[in-house]
């Protein structure tokens, strides 16, 4: 082998090294790149979401008839196995209409094994999925980093509150703007929790 051909195949391999290392930077801050939580106050980001039983939703058909609260979450997360049975209970409190407030729960799981959870947690309320193969795409446009996060979004699209982890004083809130008691005399739950 000639010293011009080993000097080329050095370089080749040093340039391929460079590029498979600029895109792993790349990738990797990409993967860090965090979206900001959208605040009480601001619009709605719009999406289309598939339903867990079938057809597309978005935020206008969500909103139509008065407030609805979204809430993010994820199958395995504890603070989500707390909380989705809490806000069932205003769903399901006021003729399975939760009243003056309808929930949407926003999936960030398959549809199988959101039904699952469904099922193991005794939730009833209808289901969004943000797949990940898409990306995320409303939990990205909402600015989620942890779950549950809720948003209160008014008949006019624009967020009236935003909830993060579980706040009892909050569950509580959505509960009378419902109609509904959520929490019982032998419901021994903390003040606050973190997702």
């Amino acid at each position: 082998m000639h010293i011009a051909s080993i000097v080329r195949q050095t370089r080749t391999i040093a340039r391929r090294r460079a590029a498979v290392g600029g895109a792993i930077v790349k990738w990797a801050m990409a993967a860090h790149r965090q979206h900001q939580l959208i605040a009480a106050g601001s619009r709605a980001p719009d999406f289309r979401l598939a339903r867990l039983d079938g057809g597309v939703m978005s935020l206008a058909e969500t909103i139509a008839g008065g407030p609805a609260l979204l809430v993010f979450y994820k199958i395995t997360c504890p603070v989500c196995q707390m909380t989705l049975p809490f806000l069932e209970r205003i769903h399901a409190g006021a003729d399975g209409g939760g009243g003056g407030l309808r929930i949407y729960g926003i999936s960030q799981n398959e549809a199988e094994d959101t039904r699952e959870f469904m099922g193991e947690f005794g939730v009833t309320f209808p289901m969004l999925l943000d797949r990940e193969e898409a990306g995320f795409p409303a939990s990205n446009a909402y600015g989620i980093s942890s779950v549950p996060t809720s948003f209160l979004v008014e008949p006019d699209g624009s967020i009236g509150r935003v909830i993060e982890g579980w706040q009892k004083a909050e569950i509580e809130r959505l509960g009378a703007l419902a109609g509904v008691a959520v929490l019982g005399a032998g419901d021994y739950v903390p003040a606050w929790k973190a997702g």
